[in-house]
């Protein structure tokens, strides 16, 4: 069984900076990307953020210039580095890997629970 858990989230002022952080777990073969998804309320869960195996990056139009995405393979995690957030940026970030698990021979997506980014004065 494989999951994907973020931390991070939290309450911060315009222009603030948060720094949200994903790590899968359990039985991982192999993870070919992982990224970020953000859904705020009443709206349409949207890609925020992408960084394949070979470290290849996606940033959406709205994040880019603000928002930062690494990771780290050996420890199968992956990080979303928020800057300068305004509060269009409220929403649940929700972290997203497609990869396979030990001893499956194909890919799947799989999703995190999601943790709150509130972003307010």
């Amino acid at each position: 069984q494989v999951q994907l858990v973020e931390s991070g989230g939290g309450l911060v002022q315009p222009v603030g900076s948060l720094r949200l952080s994903c790590a899968a777990s359990g039985s991982i073969g192999s993870i070919n990307t992982m990224g970020w998804f953000r859904q705020g309320p009443g709206k349409e869960r949207e890609l925020v953020a992408t960084i394949t195996s070979g470290g290849a990056t996606y940033l959406s139009d709205s994040v880019k210039g603000r928002f930062t995405i690494s990771r780290d393979s050996a420890k199968n995690e992956v990080y979303l580095q928020m800057n300068s957030l305004k509060p269009e940026d409220t929403a649940a970030y929700i972290c997203w890997a497609y990869m396979r698990p030990s001893g499956k021979i194909s890919f799947s997506n799989y999703w995190g629970q999601g943790t709150q980014v509130t972003v307010s004065s």
